[in-house]
């Protein structure tokens, strides 16, 4: 990766449609685990469709000519969970300023949790949002409730949901309280092959906590949620989809020990599948006391103490926990990475950490951040793009994962070097609550297309 162009971003660009020109991506690193090709190569696109993939590619008459030399090119980035807040929130972000976040950090897809107000919890609810988003620059998926109000007391309409375009089934943002309409939602998607895709957490053992259960919590005099609250809930689903057969998809995993549960259940030959997210692989529960370090790095920057916009939930973990998960990455553990984009406004964020909401921005910050892994030589690029790609587009059923000649042309092209400062002028979503704002970050965005009409350009 290296050092090489610097350039912090002030502006973003979003585009609709090319009209259907050739475009050729010539002389970029391409990326492509659906192949196993990690290799300097040009990429043909026509209409909607990559034409080919290979060295001296002729352009086409009237094609655009893209110069990619330096560039990674790797299918277009998808995100299996995010938070719109739409309907219900317009002051932290809408379906327009989400998907506008979205293409900008390379994402072609994303998927979005039903906590809004009301809750996706009706057929009519997913219809609208997957009207409302047919206009957009991003593919939007709407995930259905698991409960009615995601109360977790009384199952949703899930079939009349799926028949309206919800493509999985979760409470996110709490834990579904019922283990029998946990057992009844498993139950179903045995039958459906639809996920349900569970937020791991004992509500009886962090009614009131705030961040990770420990020393920096001793330390700030904080509230805290203990390990063993996401850990019970993990294992109790993971029972329930043995008792099923259904399918279990655990959202964030955040400790070591559930990922022992999940690694276990795969052991088993259970249908369980897992996410993590990069602010549990990089951050550590030292950011809420305003030392911000990554993990497997020296450099301590300092920030605010403590830091609401390192409150999230799971929390931020000891760094030992972020080097287990990383562990379950590289063996296969886990099956994809997700962001948790969580947008809140300012005023959403107060100092005190016991009022402020959980959550912090991701989709704009994903890919640098990760990046800080590959240049660490902890995980090859190749991983890297399989979790934020090929693997969510297999498993979910989803467009686009491949650059495979014939396949939807959704790609993403980034430049591995050009550096970046965190700031809300180079953020494209509505809210800003990151704790990596005044941080340099490596990794632009430099296109993103999404059946071949390119959707940005950074």
């Amino acid at each position: 990766m290296g050092s090489g162009r610097t350039q912090r971003l002030f502006s973003y660009e979003v585009h609709g449609h090319r009209g259907g020109r050739p475009i050729l991506i010539r002389g970029g690193r391409v990326v492509d685990p659906s192949q196993g090709l990690d290799a300097v190569a040009d990429v043909l696109v026509v209409g909607e469709q990559i034409a080919a993939v290979g060295v001296g590619l002729a352009a086409p008459a009237g094609a655009e000519v893209v110069d990619a030399s330096g560039l990674v090119v790797t299918p277009g980035l998808i995100d299996v969970h995010v938070h719109l807040r739409d309907p219900g929130f317009p002051e932290k972000e809408t379906l327009e300023t989400g998907a506008a976040a979205a293409v900008r950090g390379g994402f072609t897809t994303v998927c979005c949790m039903p906590n809004t107000n009301p809750a996706l919890d009706t057929p009519e609810r997913i219809a609208d949002v997957v009207e409302r988003a047919a206009g957009l620059p991003v593919r939007i998926y709407p995930i259905g409730a698991i409960s009615i109000g995601r109360a977790g007391t009384e199952p949703a309409d899930w079939a009349g949901m799926a028949a309206a375009g919800a493509i999985g089934f979760s409470d996110d943002g709490d834990s579904t309280r019922s283990s029998a309409v946990m057992r009844q939602a498993l139950a179903w998607s045995a039958d459906s092959g639809l996920p349900i895709m569970v937020h791991a957490e004992d509500w009886t053992l962090a009614p009131s906590g705030v961040m990770h259960e420990g020393d920096v919590s001793r330390e700030l005099d904080l509230p805290g949620i203990p390990a063993a609250a996401e850990e019970i809930i993990t294992g109790r689903d993971i029972e329930l989809a043995r008792l099923t057969g259904g399918w279990l998809h655990v959202l964030h995993v955040s400790t070591a020990h559930a990922l022992d549960m999940v690694r276990a259940a795969k052991r088993d030959g259970l249908r369980v599948t897992a996410e993590v997210m990069p602010h549990h692989l990089l951050l550590s529960y030292e950011w809420v006391a305003g030392r911000r370090r990554f993990v497997w790095e020296d450099t301590v920057v300092s920030g605010p103490c403590p830091d609401p916009n390192a409150k999230v939930n799971p929390p931020l973990r000891p760094e030992a926990d972020a080097r287990a998960l990383l562990d379950g990455v590289t063996d296969g553990t886990f099956d994809i990475i997700a962001t948790d984009h969580a947008p809140h406004a300012a005023s959403d964020k107060p100092a005190d950490l016991r009022r402020a909401a959980s959550g912090m921005i991701g989709l704009e910050v994903a890919l640098p951040l990760l990046l800080r892994l590959v240049e660490a030589g902890r995980l090859p690029l190749i991983t890297v793009i399989d979790r934020l790609s090929t693997a969510p587009a297999r498993l979910f059923g989803l467009p686009g994962g491949s650059l495979r000649p014939g396949g939807v042309a959704d790609l993403t092209v980034f430049d591995p070097a050009a550096e970046w400062v965190v700031s809300p002028e180079t953020i494209a979503s509505k809210s800003k609550n990151t704790p990596l704002v005044g941080m340099t970050l490596r990794g632009a965005v430099r296109m993103t297309m999404i059946a071949g009409e390119v959707r940005y350009r950074g």
